[in-house]
């Protein structure tokens, strides 16, 4: 990891976007609000939608975050313990404080709020959720994923924070569509994921990194 082109860092590609995210979303939170958004989003609905959005909804759940993190290990340069110290940080961090929050305040979903009214879109296939629906744990898993593997992307490779800052933005979505989640949920979920996988950075490259270079000098 000590080549410049593979030093983890703040990739634009994804934080920029992020940024942006973060803004236009509270300005839809403040002009629409909150249920609002939730209505909007889940009455849009496809049978074509409702096939892509169960796909996409999973790469925000464990199955499929613990294996993408294992086959980062394929690459020589990330079997180290700075990789695993900063890929459990970020990861396992964003999830036991998204679920401690999850218990603590205890939201009632969607399902719950609107008492199963009949114009919510679900099929019975999807899991029909009722309690701990504050932050979105999905959301917050996809947005530690991607933006951990965005920072970790050889500089050559930034662009394609992006496109992993999409995949994240999406799995928000679909937690809304699925009816599992409000729009404050994955708003904070996504704040969550991100910042962990930012404090891991710092904490187990950019801070081990200046260390060394002080006591270089």
């Amino acid at each position: 990891m000590g080549h410049p082109n593979n030093t983890p860092s703040y990739n634009p590609y994804f934080l920029i976007p992020f940024c942006i995210w973060i803004s236009v979303s509270s300005i839809l939170l403040l002009l629409v609000g909150n249920h609002e958004l939730f209505i909007i989003i889940n009455k849009a609905n496809s049978s074509t939608l409702d096939r892509v959005m169960s796909i996409i909804t999973l790469m925000g759940d464990a199955s499929f975050i613990i294996p993408i993190l294992l086959a980062v290990l394929l690459f020589k340069q990330y079997r180290n313990r700075r990789y695993l110290g900063a890929a459990l940080m970020a990861n396992i961090g964003a999830f036991l404080l998204s679920q401690g929050l999850k218990s603590f305040f205890n939201f009632p979903r969607p399902l719950n709020y609107f008492q199963d009214a009949t114009w919510i879109h679900i099929l019975p296939e999807w899991d029909h959720l009722y309690h701990r629906s504050f932050p979105s744990g999905h959301t917050t898993g996809a947005f530690a994923l991607f933006s951990f593997l965005a920072f970790i992307l050889p500089k050559r490779h930034q662009a394609y924070g992006l496109f992993l800052f999409a995949l994240a933005v999406l799995v928000s979505y679909s937690r809304i569509y699925l009816t599992a989640h409000f729009f404050t949920d994955v708003f904070v979920g996504s704040i969550i994921g991100t910042f962990f996988s930012t404090l891991a950075i710092y904490i187990f490259y950019k801070k081990t990194a200046a260390a060394s270079l002080s006591t270089a000098s």
